[in-house]
């Protein structure tokens, strides 16, 4: 089998494929970023890299079984600008459409945030087909919504592992059975109105503390953000997998990636 990611950061379909023991003879990535790079063949030294998807009318690959691939969501998210295609990071949706056109794969798979219903029926009108909705809370300790679109038949929902928070934080004490979701902007770190008002940039916190209608009465010193181990074990990445990057480049790409255990479950049903 041949596989082909677009937009495959740290590689996270590898670590799903091999959770799904699905074996395979090449795996193509096309990415830009050289830290996720230097993290994929660090973990997957026989990646085969491709570069930039702009030029993928240069690539000379074989026949593909398996398109993967997750297209930047910044102007698709329903917590965006509402930019939608006309941002040139979404717009690059085309680009995995031009690829799938091009190479006719057995099996593709798309991944993408929520986003407004106009847009979701865009990509569902390109693609052919209706995505699927799972939330990584089944499988994590994240509550991370994301949309399918597969041609892989007969997918059901995972499992509920009810895996809580405090089963994965190395230290201290957390408010919720469910990390909101962690993105590439993570490593900016986060405050009590964040995580109180916004719901956003998960805090862990290191002792008891007291709250009052959602009021905290604490300093600085009594809350932390997630550190990438954690990060890694909301996104049920292996422990350890980003080492060898900063922690700044380690959070954006955990933030960037995939939940394994989702893509790994959608995977089992490739027959």
């Amino acid at each position: 089998m041949n596989i082909l990611s677009l937009f495959d950061g740290m590689s996270c379909g590898q670590i799903a494929l091999e959770r799904a023991e699905i074996k395979y003879k090449n795996y193509f990535a096309s990415e830009i970023d050289k830290y996720a790079i230097q993290i994929t063949q660090k973990n997957y030294p026989n990646t085969i890299q491709l570069g930039d998807i702009n030029n993928w009318v240069n690539w000379k690959l074989p026949k593909i079984d398996l398109l993967i691939g997750g297209s930047p969501c910044q102007g698709f998210s329903v917590a965006g600008q509402g930019l939608n295609f006309d941002d040139p990071r979404s717009a690059l949706f085309f680009r995995y459409v031009d690829v799938l056109r091009w190479y006719k794969p057995k099996w593709f798979l798309l991944e993408n945030v929520i986003m407004k219903k106009e847009w979701r029926n865009i990509i569902s009108e390109y693609l052919n087909i209706e995505p699927i909705e799972i939330n990584s809370a089944l499988v994590s300790a994240q509550s991370r919504r994301r949309l399918y679109w597969t041609n892989i038949s007969n997918i059901t929902q995972p499992q509920d592992k009810r895996i809580s928070l405090r089963d994965i934080i190395e230290s201290g004490e957390v408010d919720i059975e469910k990390s909101y979701c962690i993105d590439a902007n993570y490593f900016k770190g986060g405050s009590l109105k964040r995580h109180y008002d916004k719901y956003s940039r998960q805090l862990v916190f290191n002792k008891s503390y007291q709250s009052s209608k959602r009021l905290m009465v604490l300093d600085t010193k009594t809350f932390r953000k997630l550190t990438p181990l954690e990060c890694e074990r909301l996104q049920t990445v292996p422990d350890g997998y980003t080492e060898g990057v900063s922690n700044t480049q380690r959070y954006k790409m955990l933030g960037n990636g995939w939940t394994i255990d989702v893509i790994a479950h959608v995977f089992s049903f490739i027959p």
